[in-house]
């Protein structure tokens, strides 16, 4: 059994149970509607706040709900994906993540209010992520990045992968703790099955509501794809203590093995959800800090 007393230190524990206040004792027994308002809750209580001088501002984009965060005339775009397991979250769920995304790099954000599930089952979620990106990229033409976290991530590779047959050029893809469709009986999805913040039961529970796919579907699963050439040059960091972890080490195999350039970091001691951490946890403000370089170094 992992020791999570021993990988986790003091100061994200203090974050774990912050988070955990934030859920009242009935939580499991909501219904989806009750999930999205807890979850909203949970993350205004770790807002913090917009940089100043931003611009921010809803549009739709592609026919999508989207939120831009600018400052000045930017010359590149970062299409943002938020987390979420496609059940909960949206444009205020991830806002001052993305407004902060786009201080510190200087670039566009567009954050994607995509639809959710179960109500607009896959591929509506996909849909319209592709949707929102080809049209920012009309928009906004230049350097065009993708990012997202957890589910958001699997959106963000998702259209990477999309992108190759109908466009646009995607020139880079940061993906955080993200969850790519990997196999649930081995590696981090037992060894961190009962990991704080998201466990395989949560996994699970997410894919069963996500909808059913056939078993070779890249856009739900990118790491079903049979095809991992040509793709943008990607950055992926995992959570240490997370189930997903080991989607990105497979995913970064297969781009590695396709001959696309690509890097993995693992989060030591960190946990699913940490970007809320950013300025409570010492070691998710670094990792925060490595995202932003990433992105950074893509855009260049």
């Amino acid at each position: 059994m992992t020791d999570y007393d021993q990988l986790i230190d003091a100061e994200t524990w203090a974050f774990i149970r912050k988070t955990d206040s934030c859920y009242p004792p009935d939580a499991v027994g909501l219904d989806i509607a009750g999930q999205r308002r807890v979850y909203d809750a949970m993350c205004r209580a770790f807002f913090a706040g917009y940089p100043d001088g931003l611009s921010v501002r809803d549009l739709a984009v592609g026919g999508v709900p989207c939120r831009l965060y600018a400052r000045g005339a930017p010359e590149a775009t970062v299409v943002y994906f938020h987390g979420g397991g496609f059940v909960v979250g949206g444009l205020d769920s991830h806002d001052d993540v993305c407004a902060e995304i786009c201080d510190r790099t200087g670039l566009r954000v567009l954050a994607v209010d995509y639809r959710l599930v179960p109500e607009h089952p896959h591929p509506a979620p996909f849909d319209d992520s592709l949707a929102a990106t080809r049209a920012a990229a009309a928009l906004w033409p230049g350097t065009l990045l993708l990012a997202g976290d957890s589910a958001g991530g699997n959106l963000a590779a998702a259209v990477a992968h999309a992108a190759r047959a109908g466009g646009p050029r995607i020139d880079g893809v940061v993906l955080i703790y993200p969850g790519l469709g990997g196999e649930m009986t081995r590696g981090s999805y037992l060894d961190h099955a009962e990991a704080p913040m998201l466990t395989t039961r949560d996994v699970a529970f997410y894919a069963q509501v996500k909808g059913a796919t056939r078993d070779d579907d890249p856009t739900h699963a990118p790491l079903r794809d049979t095809d991992f050439s040509n793709l943008p040059p990607t950055r992926i960091w995992v959570a240490e203590c997370d189930p997903l972890a080991d989607d990105g080490t497979a995913y970064l195999a297969r781009l590695q093995a396709a001959g696309v350039p690509a890097r993995l970091t693992v989060s030591r001691g960190l946990v699913h959800g940490h970007l809320r951490a950013r300025h409570s946890v010492t070691r998710a403000r670094a990792a925060f800090d490595e995202v932003i370089a990433g992105l950074v170094e893509l855009a260049a």
